[in-house]
Parts: C-alpha cells; sequence; structure tokens
C-alpha cells in the first residue's frame, strides 16, 4: 500500500472507531508507530481534524466525515463471495439480513462492477455444513487472481504440485468456475496440457499468471451441473475413524470430505467421511500416529495395518 492509500485508510479506520491507539493503528497498516505518527501530522496539515491525548488514543472530530468510497471490483466480490458463506456456514437467522445488506451494496455499485460480481457469483459455489468452520478466503493468496481470470475468461498459466507428487506441472487452463468443498477452495478449469476439465486446489498452485489471452467460453458448459454429475460420478464408501483432539483442526484442514463428527470418546471423537480411496485414507491416517485410528470398515483396518508394518520392517 502506497503512502496516499494509507492516508485515506487511516481516515475510514478512525472514522469507523471512537478511539485508536497509534499502535493499533500500526498493527492494522503493518507499519512503524513512528510512521503513524508522521501519517497523523501529514492528515493534520492537509485540514482533517484529527484530536489526540497521550495515553489515550486519537480520533475524528465528530461530524467529520470522507465522503462515500466506492468499492473496487474485487472489494464487492470479496463481500458477495462472503455472502454465500454466510448462507452455508451460519443459521438461518442471518441469511436475510446479509441479502439484504448486499442488495444495498448491489444498488450503489456502477454498472461494469455490478456485472464484474454477477459473473463471479454465478462462477462460484459454496458447499458446507452449519457449524463447520468457514472457508478462509483471505488466506489464500491466489484467490484474487484465479476469481479475475474467472471472470474476465483469461487463460491461467499455473505451476501447480498434486496431491502426493514431488514434481510440479507447468499448465495452461481456461478458468469456469470456483468452487469450495471438502475444507479447500478449488479452480475448475479447462486444462490445455490434459485436454478435460481438472479440479486444481488453490493452495496447492506454487506460481501463478494472469495471461493476456481470453478463450472463448464453453457455452454448453454449466458449474452447477457439472458439480451434480461430479459428486454422483465418484465412487464413494463410507468410513469411520477416531482422531484425538489435538488431531481434529489438522484433519478438517486437510480431509478432501467433510468429516461428520458422531461420538466423542477417550480424548477424541468418532467421524464419518465418504473415503474416494481406501488406500490413501489408510496412508493418511497413518501420518496421524496413535492420535487417529481406522474404525470401519475392515478394509481400512486392514490397510492401515499393513502399512503400519511395513514401516515397522524399516525401523527392526
Amino acid at each position: 500500500m502506497n503512502r496516499t492509500d494509507r492516508l485515506v485508510a487511516m481516515v475510514l479506520f478512525l472514522q469507523g472507531r471512537r478511539v485508536v491507539r497509534a499502535s493499533e493503528m500500526a498493527a492494522h497498516f503493518e507499519v512503524t508507530e513512528r510512521t503513524i505518527y508522521r501519517d497523523i501530522a501529514a492528515l493534520g496539515e492537509g485540514g482533517v481534524p484529527i484530536s489526540g491525548e497521550a495515553g489515550v488514543g486519537y480520533c475524528l472530530m465528530k461530524g467529520y466525515q470522507l465522503p462515500p468510497v466506492m468499492f473496487t471490483a474485487e472489494e464487492a466480490s470479496a463481500l458477495f463471495v462472503g455472502g454465500e458463506m454466510v448462507k452455508q456456514f451460519t443459521d438461518a437467522s442471518l441469511h436475510g439480513p446479509m441479502a439484504s445488506a448486499l442488495d444495498k451494496l448491489r444498488a450503489v455499485l456502477p454498472r461494469d462492477k455490478q456485472d464484474h460480481v454477477a459473473k463471479l457469483v454465478s462462477r462460484t459455489i459454496v458447499r458446507g455444513r452449519v457449524g463447520r468452520a468457514a472457508p478462509d478466503i483471505a488466506g489464500q493468496r491466489w484467490m484474487v487472481t484465479v476469481q479475475q481470470g474467472v471472470v474476465l475468461r483469461r487463460v491461467l498459466r499455473m505451476a501447480y504440485r498434486g496431491l502426493d507428487r514431488e514434481e510440479e506441472t507447468q499448465r495452461d487452463v481456461e478458468p469456469l468456475g470456483v468452487v469450495f468443498y471438502g475444507g479447500a477452495w478449488y479452480l475448475v478449469a479447462w486444462c490445455r496440457l490434459r485436454t478435460g476439465i481438472r479440479h486444481f486446489r488453490v493452495d496447492r498452485i506454487r506460481r501463478l499468471e494472469l495471461l493476456p489471452v481470453v478463450f472463448t467460453p464453453r457455452d454448453d458448459f454449466s458449474l452447477a451441473e457439472h458439480m451434480e454429475r461430479d459428486r454422483g460420478a465418484g465412487a464413494t464408501e463410507p468410513v469411520r475413524v477416531w482422531f484425538h483432539q489435538h488431531a481434529q483442526e489438522r484433519a478438517q484442514r486437510e480431509s478432501y470430505a467433510t468429516l461428520i463428527e458422531e461420538e466423542k470418546r477417550d480424548g477424541g471423537a468418532e467421524f464419518t467421511l465418504y473415503s474416494y480411496s481406501l488406500e490413501w485414507t489408510a496412508q493418511w491416517l497413518l501420518s496421524f500416529g496413535d492420535r487417529a485410528e481406522a474404525m470401519a470398515p475392515k478394509k481400512l483396518r486392514t490397510l492401515v495395518r499393513s502399512a503400519a508394518e511395513k514401516v515397522a520392517a524399516k525401523h527392526g
């Protein structure tokens, strides 16, 4: 953030709070307190009525307001995607207020930004359950670039590392949508390398570039229909596992499927999930050591035992 943007942001920060300490602003804007003091002085010289008291903090004089500041397309998109998260991860009491707030936001956006948001929302799907931790979109460093590719229909060039792979593959993809399921964000795209639609987990992207190449829309493609077909086509098998309480956060974060808590016991809880591969699930459970146990089916327990015996043999 350059200094001009920071000065405007500081006024907005003060405008939304009664009193703010210099240390709070320094932490928020990731600068030193000395820089905050200089910026406060610059704002005062520019006519912004800021009052301050040693040991208390700074505040804007009553009645001072900046004129409305317009959202960027990315900021508005983030709010609308956040609205989809509210629908999936909170109870119904918040759905009405959120819908009303987004309608007001949509009404004040310029037409070009309304179109940008509408395209992104139509190409974003969030799946989850009330009570489950909401997806962390802020922590996904590539999400803004991914969303730009989806909305602008521009080719993305990425270096991608798949699960259990050491090497990275270089791919040019045509982004078709963004989805959240199984605890992670995925880019759904036509992969020019594999000549087919693939799901790329966003946090496994190592490098990403938005190319100045516009691709032709696939008129026969519907993200919602694709996700339904994908869900129906995958042969899954229900499994039951136990995780120690200190392993559950990692399990929720890493699992490609939703973990459904069934019963608390022995300092942890049993969960049900649907596995696409018992072999992969066995290796994953083994990585938790004694903080995880395969309960069912019997084949999964056998696979975990066999994998553990191989590990033990290497250390015999």
